[in-house]
Formats: C-alpha cells, sequence, structure tokens
C-alpha cells in the first residue's frame, strides 16, 4: 500500500483532481473574509455545526426520519464507515473476515480505507464498457457477505451513472445479506440522476456527498444520510469535533449563495459538452460519456500523452496503472473555457 499521491502542479493548468474551477466572485470573498475573520478561534466548535447539518439537509432535501452526519471531507467518513464495521471473524460476519466489496476500477479510497482498518477489500470488475457486472456483483455478495459495498453514481474515474436495474437488484442482495450499501454521490452537482428520491425504499442504504466538487475543495467538508437509528449508531464513532469553525462557516457561506454556485456547476456541464465534442475529431482517441466534471480518454499511448501535456504545461492524470481495464487512458479535469482550450491544445500536440 502507498500513501494517496498528490501530484505537483506548481506552474501547471490543474485538470488533474476534478476541482471546481471557478473561484468565489470579489465582493462574496470580502463577505467571506469578514465572517471568518470574525470567528471564536480561541473556542472549541459549538452549535453552528447544528446550523450546518440543518442547512445541508435542506439543500440535500433530507428525507423525513433520516439524519445527517457531517465528516472531515467524505474520506474521513469512509474510514469512519470502516472503523464502525471493523469487527473480528464471528457471528456477525458468518465466520468471515469483516470487508468491503466495490467495482473496480473506482474510487482508491474505498480500497485505502478498508486495509487501514484490517477489513479486507473485495473488487469486482466492471465490464468492458464500465456498466456494473451484475451477476458478478452478485455472486462476490454471496461468497465473500461483506460489511460495505460502495456504488459510486457517477463513478471515478470512468465518470458514468450505472443501470438502475442492476443498482436496486445489488441492494436488495446486500439487504439479504446484513451488509450497508453506500451510493456516492461526489459527482452529484454535474450528474443527470440522483439516489436521493430512491433513499427511503430501503433501510440499508446510506447516501454520501461531499462540498469539494460543489467548489469548495479547499474546505475539508463531507455528509451523510442514512435512517435516523443507522446514524446514529455510525455517528458513535465520529471523533469530537471533527468539523472546524472555519470549514463549518465556510460552508454555511456557500449554501446561503448556492445559486452562485449552481451557476458554476451549469458552466462546468456546457463545458463538458464542448470538451467531449472536440475529442470526436481527435483520430486515436476515445472518449468515454461523462455525467462528472471529468472526461474519461483511452489514447495510443498514455505515458506518452500525459508527458507530453505535462511539457506544454498541463496537469491531468495518468490513471493508465490503476486497471487493466483503464489500459492507456487518462482522466481529464473539466476546467474554464480557456483551461480546456489549453488542455485540448496539449493533448492533440501530445498524440
Amino acid at each position: 500500500m502507498q500513501a494517496y499521491a498528490v501530484q505537483d502542479a506548481a506552474g501547471m493548468v490543474k485538470l488533474d483532481a476534478m476541482e471546481n474551477p471557478h473561484r468565489l466572485p470579489l465582493a462574496l470573498q470580502a463577505q467571506l473574509g469578514q465572517r471568518l475573520g470574525a470567528l471564536a478561534l480561541n473556542r472549541y466548535p459549538d452549535g453552528r455545526v447544528n446550523d450546518l447539518r440543518h442547512a445541508l439537509a435542506g439543500y440535500a432535501q433530507m428525507p423525513e426520519g433520516f439524519d445527517i452526519m457531517l465528516g472531515n471531507g467524505s474520506d474521513e467518513l469512509i474510514s469512519l464507515l470502516a472503523l464502525a464495521c471493523a469487527v473480528p471473524p464471528g457471528a456477525a460476519t458468518h465466520g468471515l473476515p469483516a470487508s468491503v466489496l466495490a467495482p473496480v476500477p473506482g474510487f482508491v479510497m474505498y480500497a485505502m480505507s478498508a486495509q487501514l482498518q484490517g477489513l479486507a477489500f473485495h473488487g469486482v470488475p466492471l465490464t468492458l464498457d464500465f456498466e456494473l457486472d451484475e451477476a458478478a456483483m452478485l455472486a462476490a455478495i454471496e461468497q465473500h457477505r461483506p460489511a460495505i459495498i460502495y456504488l459510486a453514481y457517477p463513478n471515478n474515474p470512468t465518470a458514468n451513472l450505472w443501470n438502475d436495474t442492476a443498482i436496486e437488484s445489488i441492494i436488495l442482495a446486500a439487504g439479504e445479506q446484513g451488509a450497508l450499501v453506500v451510493m456516492d454521490e461526489a459527482y452529484q452537482p454535474f450528474a443527470s440522476k440522483s439516489y436521493i428520491d430512491r433513499l427511503t425504499r430501503h433501510s440499508h442504504v446510506l447516501l454520501l456527498r461531499t462540498l469539494s466538487k460543489f467548489g469548495l475543495a479547499g474546505v475539508r467538508l463531507g455528509y451523510m444520510l442514512g435512517p435516523l437509528a443507522l446514524i446514529a449508531e455510525l455517528d458513535k464513532v465520529r471523533p469530537p469535533y471533527n468539523i472546524s469553525v472555519l470549514d463549518c462557516e465556510c460552508a454555511l457561506f456557500a449554501l446561503e449563495h448556492q445559486e452562485v454556485f449552481a451557476a458554476q456547476a451549469q458552466d462546468i456541464r456546457a463545458q463538458r459538452a464542448i470538451i467531449l465534442e472536440a475529442l470526436t475529431g481527435l483520430p486515436g482517441v476515445q472518449a468515454y460519456p461523462s455525467e462528472a466534471n471529468m472526461v474519461l480518454v483511452r489514447v495510443p499511448d498514455a505515458g506518452k500523452t500525459f508527458d507530453g501535456m505535462k511539457a506544454h504545461g498541463v496537469l491531468v492524470k495518468n490513471v493508465s496503472r490503476m486497471h487493466a481495464l483503464l489500459a492507456n487512458c487518462l482522466r481529464l479535469t473539466v476546467g474554464t473555457a480557456a483551461e480546456n482550450a489549453t488542455m485540448l491544445a496539449a493533448l492533440k500536440a501530445s498524440l
């Protein structure tokens, strides 16, 4: 196992980490600065965090009978889920080691967090067109009886939404085995669908989101929705004061101005369409459909193209070594119009 790698982006057009490329307007920067400057940084976080919980519940249209849990980014919530389910083999695990199961290729933190807490991780390969292999997933659930199943909706790095019928089949099978299912909607601002309207169908399904893609990657704030009783149990492993007063106030401020971030998401979706259209004309390049703020492309030689783009001052993500299904694939983050034009020119020159 290696530490999570963060690429050096100094002096580069940074399109490797699915960040929102838009900053706050200057007037809002000034307003936020005044609010943050007035905070009592000498005190531990107080009840203001509950104001944030209520604001996020309203923003996400949380169903009645559900509760919300906050994390220092969704990464912390993924780690806390693993911690909560890290029990020794016994009756609760059907005599098997506690484990996490997810389709692969997928978000690397599912496996990393599981392994750091002593859980086994079972990755089930997607199909060649990056769809869920429903039969393989059901077989893996039966074989491993995992404690947690992650379904990213849309998936990273493939950027697609999976078949809803397959998702429901997997959720039902998980429930029969006593597993939790986590619908990870990190890229929800850019997707055409959400699982939120189906969340009340099941008592073992959690909805995980983050404000990073919303536009606050520098504010480490993730949140998870689930049935009241389930969230109450998971909240027992949450460390105290895990949301700083600065992060809390930034998130509240952003939600007060959510129309600004909604407009940014709309621009990113429009830019994504422009990128996909431009990629269709590049020889030897296969671009995959996207429901996120990234586009997965397959090129003749990923290493050559990645190095060439970097030499042109553009940093993207070479995912070709993550999984065999991603051979010669690069992941392109959607940036501003100017950044995207620079990125496309660099890609064309580096094939």
